[in-house]
């Protein structure tokens, strides 16, 4: 049946007027009343909501992701490259070092760089070079890129110095590096002598690092257990702090200049102020055995530790217990750990020749997100940082398995603890009043402080 013209316009007409009713409730706000006493089920209904989201994010947490397999000796160092991604550098303890694509997971190029350990690693701040030092006392400039056909794998520069080098790091603006043994000592990439050299003490330096931030700071820790900071500008030290036991290695926090935060032997991370080395800002406990590596997410929030007890751990910045724990039954002593560039993944190198690829987040989904996936999970982390404190949230989001070994030592530990807390009690309720002062946690494992 033919209708005309006029049912065409008036269709039209139709569609027209609809899709502007659309655009209205699309554009216009809709009042809500937020009076609790209209929804009263409003609070239950959300405890509900966070408590499945945190049983899931459990449920989903798989943070272990491959495991990068080829070196014939424990890894010993690791490294980034600051302008690929997928670009990692290791070095292991037979003195080769590979460098790994991370997107294919695969090792791209092998190199004999020293006889004995390689001790450090390091990128220059372009990302064309790296450098190397070893037990043979050399230190060793190579290319990023591999040789072109019919070349050699030779490097680009090669100082032979006069003790055993244990560490190295590279300034993020200029051509300088700095490496530490018997003394600190800042080079020059042209030059085969170095500008200058400092030292406070007697004892071997482990490691040295530049500040990210103020970029002619660095410092370093030593076997007499101090932690030494030192300016560039002036080739003098500046102050440094002596702590109970040694520390392994330190690392800048990216955000903020004056923050360090240092792994000990104690079992114990310190995070200080350079501005107040007397009293750390945050002492971090958790693991079991002797922290030997330590580095900061780019955000400046988070850090993750390796240690001696076979696992690693993630710690807030603000926080003294660590959110997260990643171990394996194969995993040994873990030596060395980095957190990439942008802040997803972690790195670890461990006794057993293989370096593990893990999620920063454990329950994170890899991959493109819908914008339905990505509404409810910021909708989930809402709810579960407002109900986070709730005895069942609380318990099921801290929960971790443990190996037997490392759940035993924290039990052990708990027990000499409350057993010193209580001698100290003790010592002061029997005492003369004000003759013996109860020592907080931040201070008991700083020594002295020397400028």
């Amino acid at each position: 049946m033919d209708r005309g013209p006029w049912w065409a316009t008036f269709n039209g007409l139709h569609r027209v007027r609809h899709d502007l009713r659309n655009l209205a409730c699309i554009h216009t706000p809709i009042p809500r009343n937020y009076d609790p006493t209209l929804h009263p089920f409003e609070v239950p209904r959300e405890y509900i909501r966070a408590l499945n989201a945190t049983k899931l994010e459990r449920v989903f947490a798989k943070p272990f992701l491959a495991s990068l397999d080829g070196h014939r000796d424990g890894v010993n160092c690791l490294a980034k490259n600051p302008k690929s991604l997928a670009t990692v550098l290791s070095g292991a303890c037979d003195g080769e070092v590979k460098i790994w694509n991370l997107t294919r997971r695969k090792c791209i190029r092998t190199i004999q760089a020293h006889e004995g350990f390689v001790r450090g690693i390091c990128t220059r701040f372009c990302g064309t070079s790296f450098f190397t030092v070893g037990d043979d006392k050399t230190v060793k400039q190579w290319k990023m890129d591999g040789p072109s056909c019919g070349e050699e794998e030779e490097p680009l520069h090669t100082i032979l110095g006069k003790t055993v080098y244990t560490g190295i790091d590279h300034h993020w603006k200029e051509a300088v590096f700095a490496t530490c043994g018997q003394q600190v000592d800042i080079w020059d990439e042209q030059r085969t002598n170095p500008i200058c050299s400092m030292t406070w003490g007697f004892d071997s330096i482990s490691s040295v690092k530049f500040n990210p931030v103020e970029t002619f700071l660095l410092g370093s820790c030593a076997s007499d257990r101090n932690i030494v900071l030192y300016d560039m500008r002036q080739a003098t030290p500046l102050k440094k702090v002596i702590l109970d036991m040694r520390t392994n290695t330190i690392c800048w926090n990216p955000m903020e200049a004056f923050i360090f935060t240092a792994a000990n032997e104690d079992y114990n991370l310190y995070t200080f102020d350079m501005r107040a080395l007397d009293t750390p800002v945050m002492v971090h406990m958790d693991h079991v055995s002797a922290v030997l590596d330590v580095d900061y997410s780019p955000t400046g929030r988070e850090f993750v530790s390796a240690s001696f007890d076979k696992s690693i751990r993630i710690f807030p910045v603000d926080k003294s217990r660590s959110r997260e724990v990643y171990h394996t039954k194969r995993m040994q002593h873990v030596i060395c750990v980095k957190w990439t560039a942008d802040s997803k993944y972690i790195m670890c190198g461990s006794d057993e020749m293989n370096i593990r690829l893990w999620k920063a987040n454990a329950s994170e989904k890899l991959g493109v997100l819908t914008s339905r996936e990505k509404a409810a999970t910021d909708y989930n982390q809402k709810l579960k940082e407002k109900f986070q404190y709730h005895p069942h949230i609380k318990r099921i989001s801290r929960h971790r398995h443990l190996p037997k070994s490392i759940y035993s030592q924290i039990q052990e530990q708990r027990i000499m603890k409350e057993a010193r807390r209580r001698k100290e009690l003790n010592r002061i309720k029997h005492s003369k009043p004000g003759s013996v002062q109860m020592v907080s946690e931040k201070k008991k494992h700083i020594v002295a402080v020397v400028k």
